[in-house]
């Protein structure tokens, strides 16, 4: 009897594989670590075969450890880290050059120039996005420019990109499918999504020749079988979501109003706003949600680029903790950061400021700073970012006559913290509620494979399992907030850096 779920979790710095049973319980996991690359200030990369591989390897680890057969195994489903770009060859699969990650900021220089032969609403109304490097198609118009006999071999139709779960389901069904679904679609600056079609607009103005563009499903979808060399026997790749669109969905926000923030790598806050795009006026972009079913859902986000990446520099570059699980004792052996605040803008800014320049900013230091106030600062940058994208969110739904979020669901690694949560309810002036699901991304492309293979009737038969593990409420005056984040918001303008 077909009783499990197995998701394919590829992330910026790991690739995970989870077995769940129809309860959403973890029955068996296993991870292995991607290295990120360097190699040129503002350029970071990945090896393609690399992600493929851990991939694979965890897979069918966790099918291991679980000690049951693959036959019973309902359906895969495959989450991602969005906007990492891949290009490969179509007749022998290998890759033409390294992944360029979402982090990347090479295409800095030809965004400004789009933006400013073209304006920023010729990319905003087609994509609800915006020229910034973060996104993909910027990235695919410089490998085909840079690799070698790339653009001969595209214009031949014997290239194909994709985002990473592009490449996954390539590598899966051994060249097979070439397929996206439309939450990964729409982060390539490339999709429209009023038309749910690749725009021709926006390939024209990238030079990007339609034949390496994948086939673009709703979420919850056939995506094909995977090869029985792979896992033992086929089994339908049956849910596609990016991942932070795949944590909206496991959240449970599956009617307009409702938010979560996942605190990873970044931090991502979505809104889910319904079955219509809404566009905004806050510096947010206007994206898809998952798609469970034929008819397009979207969503509001906010991408914070730098979350509990913040951490991993307190351990590796001030060797301040020899571990993340240290920061928050450190942070909290003092009251507050003494006037300290950390702008940990390394790749830029993201929403809803979009500085593709800014660096990051240390201000406010003095003989008494130690590094337990650094490491409070780090803690705050990531609360801080994130209520400014909550206040940009707020403004854009009272806007269009809507109300102001009641609470915020959170997940992710860094969401562990609880001085962090009680720093985020605090900032934001809303209970923080920390979902139960320890693996909520993961889940959310699991109910996509069960939805689509049957075993799951509905997205309701996952939410009723929804829970809170805690609620932190706020503890700020108003008052309290506004200063804070002025002071916030002082020390971002110190960060850009003029042209």
């Amino acid at each position: 009897m077909k009783k499990y779920l197995l998701a394919l979790d590829q992330g910026t710095t790991s690739s995970r594989s989870v077995v769940f049973d129809l309860q959403g319980r973890v029955v068996a996991l296993a991870q292995q670590e991607v290295p990120v690359h360097f190699p040129q200030p503002g350029w970071v990369e990945q090896d393609p075969g690399v992600i493929w591989s851990t991939q694979l390897a965890t897979a069918r680890e966790a099918i291991r450890r679980c000690g049951v057969s693959a036959d019973e195994i309902a359906g895969v489903g495959i989450t991602n880290q969005r906007e990492t770009s891949l290009l490969w060859h179509r007749q022998t699969g290998q890759a033409l050059g390294p992944a360029i990650v979402w982090q990347d900021r090479r295409t800095t220089a030809l965004c400004a120039a789009l933006a400013s032969r073209l304006g920023p609403d010729f990319v905003h109304e087609r994509t609800g996005l915006r020229w910034d490097p973060y996104f993909s198609g910027t990235k695919l118009a410089w490998m085909l420019a840079h690799y070698p006999g790339a653009r001969a071999l595209a214009e031949q139709g014997l290239l194909a990109f994709g985002t990473v779960d592009s490449w996954l389901i390539w590598q899966l069904t051994q060249g097979q499918r070439h397929l996206s679904d439309v939450t990964n679609a729409a982060r390539t600056l490339l999709f429209n999504l009023h038309t749910q079609q690749w725009d021709d607009a926006m390939l024209d103005a990238l030079q990007i020749p339609r034949s390496v563009l994948p086939t673009v499903l709703p979420s919850s979808h056939d995506f094909g079988m995977t090869h029985p060399d792979w896992l033992g026997t086929p089994l339908p790749i049956a849910g596609v979501a990016g991942d932070q669109q795949s944590a909206l969905l496991a959240q449970a926000c599956l009617r307009p109003g409702m938010a979560k923030n996942t605190y990873g790598t970044g931090c991502f806050l979505l809104l889910h706003t319904g079955a219509v795009p809404t566009p905004s006026a806050n510096g947010l972009l206007c994206t898809m949600a998952a798609a469970t079913d034929a008819t397009p859902a979207f969503a509001l986000e906010g991408s914070v680029f730098i979350g509990g990446a913040v951490v991993q520099w307190l351990r590796d570059g001030l060797k301040a903790i020899s571990s993340s699980a240290q920061a928050e004792a450190l942070a909290a052996s003092v009251p507050d950061s003494a006037g300290v605040v950390l702008v940990p803008a390394f790749t830029g800014l993201g929403a809803p400021y979009w500085q593709p320049d800014a660096r990051g900013t240390l201000t406010g230091l003095t003989r008494g700073t130690t590094l337990a106030h650094i490491a409070r600062a780090a803690l705050e940058s990531i609360a801080f970012q994130s209520a400014a994208v909550l206040q940009a969110m707020n403004r854009d739904t009272q806007r269009q006559g809507g109300q102001p979020l009641t609470e915020l669901r959170v997940d992710g690694g860094a969401s562990v913290n609880n001085l962090l949560m009680q720093l985020q309810a605090d900032m934001l002036g809303i209970p923080v509620l920390r979902s139960a699901l320890t693996e909520a991304t993961a889940w959310g492309a699991a109910c996509l494979a069960g939805l689509h293979t049957g075993l799951l009737a509905s997205p309701q038969a996952w939410a009723q399992h929804w829970k809170a593990d805690r609620v932190f409420e706020p503890q700020w005056s108003a008052d309290r907030i506004q200063t804070q984040m002025a002071r916030w918001e002082r020390a971002v303008k110190q960060a850009t850096i003029a042209p």
